[in-house]
Order: C-alpha cells, then sequence, then structure tokens
C-alpha cells in the first residue's frame, strides 16, 4: 500500500513521544542524538500532517496542548506496540523503562515505588518519585512530567480539586478510604492510647506540608485545615516531618498506613472525628496508561491491600 505525502512516520512519533518528556526540543535532540534544526522540522511536519497545534513553545522550553495531550496517548500506543513486534519477531530487548510519579507524602507510594524498581527487572530505565505539593502533583500530571499522580480528598476539598482536576484535563480515580488516624514518635506519651481526640492533641505541635505559594486549606495535604493550633510548623519534605516528631513531640494527620520497614521510628494512633480520608490516583483522562504506570498500580494496590484496607474500584 502507498504512503500517501500526509502519513505520519514512526520516526516521528519517537520523536514526538521524547520531546513532550522533555518539554524541550533541543533536550530531546540530545537524547536522541538528533541535530536540533532537525527534531524542530520534524515537529513541525507533524504538527502539519496532523492539521492540529500539538505544542506551545515559549523560550522555557514547549508543554502539550489538549491536542497535544490526546496525540501522545495514541503515539504511545503505536510505539509500544512496534516495540512488542520487535521483541516478538526480530528478538530485540526490552526498550528503557520510563515512567514519572508525583505524591503527596505517603510511605506506602513509596512502598510501591520499590517494589515496582526491583520487579521491574529492566536492563535500562528512568524513573521518578516526586513527593510534592498539591498544585504541583496536578501540574505534573497535566503537563506530563508525571505519568500519575497520588493525592486525598475529602468533603471539605473535593469540589475545589474535581474542578482544577476537569478543567487540567485529568481524572480522580478512587483507591481507598482511610479513617484518620495521627503520626507521632513511638517515644510520645500518646503512643501507647488506642484513640486520642483533638483536645488531646492541644499541647502538641501541629506539622504540616507546606504549600508554597499556591498555599490554600483547599490544598493543604492534611485534613482539618482551617482549625487553629497554638504551636504550627510547616516543612517540605517527610524525612524533617519525622524528626520534629521524635524531637518535638509533634504530631500530623494522616492515613494511618505507614511502613515499619520505612519508618520505624514513628506510629499511627486513630485520630476520634468524624472524618474520612479518599485516596486516589489521577491521569490524564484521554491517555490511556504506559505497561509502566499500570504496573507501578498494581504494586500500589498491593501494598495497601497488605495493611488489611479495602480497595475501591
Amino acid at each position: 500500500m502507498a504512503r500517501g505525502s500526509n502519513s505520519i512516520t514512526l520516526q516521528q512519533l519517537v520523536y514526538f513521544i521524547e520531546v513532550a518528556a522533555e518539554g524541550s526540543i533541543s533536550a530531546a535532540a540530545d537524547l536522541l542524538y538528533v541535530a536540533q534544526p532537525t527534531m524542530s522540522a520534524a515537529m513541525k511536519d507533524l504538527e502539519a500532517r496532523v492539521g492540529r497545534t500539538l505544542f506551545l513553545r515559549s523560550a522555557r522550553g514547549v508543554t502539550l496542548t489538549a491536542d497535544g495531550a490526546e496525540f501522545l496517548g495514541y503515539a504511545r500506543q503505536v510505539t509500544e506496540q512496534v516495540e512488542l513486534l520487535e521483541q516478538r519477531y526480530l528478538g530485540r530487548p526490552p526498550s528503557r523503562r520510563l515512567l514519572g510519579v508525583s505524591a503527596q507524602h505517603y510511605s506506602f507510594v513509596v512502598d510501591a515505588f520499590v517494589r515496582m524498581v526491583k520487579g521491574s527487572n529492566a536492563a535500562e530505565y528512568e524513573f521518578s518519585l516526586r513527593e510534592t505539593r498539591t498544585w504541583d502533583i496536578i501540574e505534573d500530571v497535566r503537563t506530563l512530567r508525571s505519568e500519575l499522580g497520588i493525592l486525598y480528598r475529602n468533603d471539605f476539598n473535593r469540589n475545589v480539586i474535581d474542578k482544577l482536576l476537569r478543567d487540567s484535563g485529568l481524572a480522580f480515580h478512587p483507591l481507598f478510604l482511610a479513617d484518620p488516624h495521627i503520626f507521632i514518635s513511638r517515644k510520645n506519651p500518646l503512643a501507647s492510647r488506642d484513640h486520642v481526640t483533638l483536645d488531646d492533641l492541644a499541647d502538641l505541635p501541629r506539622l504540616t506540608f507546606d504549600q508554597g505559594a499556591n498555599n490554600s486549606f483547599y490544598f493543604a495535604e492534611e485534613i482539618l485545615s482551617t482549625l487553629s493550633s497554638k504551636q504550627e510548623i510547616r516543612v517540605a519534605d517527610r524525612a524533617t516531618i519525622f524528626n520534629l516528631m521524635i524531637g518535638l513531640d509533634g504530631y500530623t494527620i494522616s492515613t494511618g498506613i505507614i511502613s515499619d520497614d520505612l519508618d520505624p521510628e514513628i506510629v499511627a494512633i486513630p485520630l476520634d472525628i468524624d472524618e474520612r480520608i479518599e485516596i486516589g490516583w489521577i491521569d490524564h483522562s484521554s491517555i490511556p496508561l504506559t505497561e509502566q504506570a499500570q504496573r507501578y498500580l498494581e504494586e500500589l494496590r498491593a501494598v495497601v491491600a497488605g495493611f488489611g484496607v479495602e480497595l475501591l474500584g
């Protein structure tokens, strides 16, 4: 069958996927050992062939348009199928494994990531795990810096989070519901309690994750963000918050799922309030998940189920 002059080539799809991943035509050209003018011309030709603008270009690089994000999903499917054909009939080794995950600060997310990396059996891979702010998680997935995001919602922030996801072309997929717990040091006097109340916490430092320039009660990583506290400390990372739990007898409110292997000095105590925390993952509504992303979600479900938590969906 003759190839028409407006046909898309496999090489263009490979170039396009790399440019989308790097957010830069020149960076993608360097990685693929292609001259930058050649890569730029290939992307312009691709856009002309499909009759749509796939990238927004600026001095800082390129970002996908809505059409570009949808096109990326199809491009990935085509190149993955070609890879499977080459492995099956040409004896080619699997290509470099890629996956980016952005998440709020949960140890079960890290547990699942460790399992995925160990189970990948890939000779080459490039994975990224970013524990970051709520707004940045959504931006990472929207701009495809990460394929998956892990965050929570509840009755307080649900409308705001859902609107932001819709406006960004993203979807929320529930993973599990959690009863709120406090995380504290094993040496904290409250560590021996079966449960605690808000009154029990009144004289302890409340530890929360800083949300930066996009700070808002709705983007807080912890529930009850509108309640005032006599002593409050904002931190940027999980290691710091655990050190402050140990050094200052501080606490934070989270899911109750914590890894003894990763965080042996921290315990979870049920918090006696009428609230639920819904943990889920987000992705692009119009882009099918890659095989590697599906593997990570399988590990995530396995880790959560291992704590006796009932999965949703």
